[in-house]
């Protein structure tokens, strides 16, 4: 958008990461809110004192300066210290042929901090397990991002306008899973 600036940030240190590494994406312009109405506390979380809004998406800059946006922040999954975009398995999985829809999530972990849960729904008449699914994921991904929990459901808890909740859907495993 004309006058209008974009950054990609490493939140932690605050400085913008190399191509191809996600970070948050930050913008600033005319098009920027000024801020939340009565609500100082959450604007001054959400736009620095030099205007630029941190919009919580998580994106990739490639050498052209395309940016993709690879996932939320809230979404990402701190497993042992590595970041883990939801998203990106999610893409990885609909390639699985068995597999109709997904929605990755991260569930509490006494040792990790996180763990990678995958819930899967199926094609109609569809069946395979955990294990033939975490096979899959074997030499496909890096060995730290294959789910611990791979958890077959029929649906998704959504919103009114079909939007899947995924922090319903992180309870709900967590309940599931007995964590």
């Amino acid at each position: 958008m004309p006058h209008t600036e974009a950054q990609i940030v490493n939140v932690k240190t605050g400085t913008l990461v190399e191509l191809n590494t996600p970070g948050e994406l930050w913008i600033r312009g005319y098009c920027v809110m000024l801020g939340y109405w009565g609500e100082p506390q959450k604007t001054e979380e959400t736009i620095g004192q030099d205007k630029w809004y941190k919009t919580g998406d998580i994106a990739v800059m490639d050498k052209q300066g395309f940016c993709k946006i690879v996932g939320r922040s809230k979404d990402m999954i701190i497993r042992g210290g590595e970041n883990i975009y939801p998203a990106e398995l999610e893409d990885f999985f609909h390639t699985h042929p068995q597999v109709q829809e997904v929605q990755v999530v991260g569930v509490k972990d006494y040792r990790m901090g996180e763990e990678i849960c995958a819930c899967i729904r199926l094609k109609k008449g569809e069946k395979t397990t955990e294990e033939e699914i975490k096979a899959f994921c074997k030499g496909k991904i890096s060995h730290f991002k294959i789910p611990r929990y791979v958890v077959f459901v029929t649906n998704f808890p959504l919103t009114v306008s079909g939007k899947i909740q995924k922090f319903k859907l992180r309870e709900q495993m967590e309940q599931h899973l007995n964590l």
